[in-house]
């Protein structure tokens, strides 16, 4: 899987939010980083959900960080924005299209399966603070 324009959305907005000493709201956000203000608001709450964001209610309402930037992994964020985590390849996708008819068994499936403990290793242990 590719990553989207959400992953990146995020990202974008995790760094303004960081910069902030007061809550942003998501129409600021949308405003200053020309996101779609819809798409935008889906994606903060996704990250309020998942404990990455705080949202305050109010006049002075907003986003802020939950928790400190070294806390948050890259992984906790792409899963926050995409709803799912970041996949080499997905076989289940391809079941009717399947070659060898044994998806997760054919001969390359050892390589995928290392292939993606590493990325998930490497997404798990690279947090926001590594690439802010």
């Amino acid at each position: 899987m590719l990553l989207t324009r959400a992953s990146e959305y995020a990202l974008l907005s995790l760094d303004a939010i960081r910069k902030s000493d007061t809550p942003i709201g998501a129409e600021q956000l949308a405003n200053e980083l020309c996101i779609p203000k819809s798409f935008l608001a889906k994606i903060l709450q996704s990250l309020a959900k998942k404990g990455i964001l705080e949202s305050r209610k109010g006049a002075h309402g907003g986003f802020i960080l939950a928790k400190d930037v070294n806390e948050i992994s890259v992984n906790d964020i792409i899963f926050a924005a995409e709803g799912k985590s970041p996949a080499v390849f997905d076989c289940t996708s391809y079941t009717s299209t399947c070659p060898n008819g044994t998806i997760g068994s054919c001969a390359i499936s050892p390589f995928l399966i290392n292939f993606q403990t590493k990325i998930d290793d490497f997404l798990n242990g690279l947090t926001l603070g590594d690439i802010l």
